[in-house]
């Protein structure tokens, strides 16, 4: 059974910088792409990045293009989300999520699996 645990949110001021971190297990994390969402309130749920398997690849919404980076850790079956230069509309909760096929650069709409989400506020 996957199971995804972000950490790492909070309460930051405009210009400042926070990394989330998401753990996973029950499955080989290393054979599946995985990505960052988020939901702001009163929105739909919305892609922010997303990184293949190998790492060979990243994806990113404009709207966080140059300020966020993907990373993960593959012997610590981590995904890591550095966010910088935050600004207010920012401020959401921020949820991993993993693809559900192995081997394979999925389509933002191919993640499967998520966890329960971390928030992150950005005060102006």
């Amino acid at each position: 059974q996957v199971q995804l645990v972000e950490s790492g949110g909070g309460l930051v001021q405009a210009g400042g910088s926070l990394r989330l971190s998401c753990a996973a297990s029950g499955r080989t994390f290393s054979n599946y792409a995985m990505g960052w969402f988020r939901r702001a309130p009163g929105k739909e749920r919305e892609f922010v990045a997303a990184i293949s398997w190998r790492a060979s690849s990243t994806d990113y919404a404009d709207s966080v293009k140059g300020r966020f980076t993907i990373s993960r850790d593959n012997a610590k079956n981590t995904v890591y989300l550095q966010m910088n230069s935050l600004k207010p509309e920012d401020t959401a909760i921020y949820y991993c999520a993993s693809d559900s096929t192995p081997w394979r650069t999925p389509r933002r709409t191919d993640f499967g699996f998520w966890g329960q989400g971390t928030q992150v506020a950005v005060s102006s």
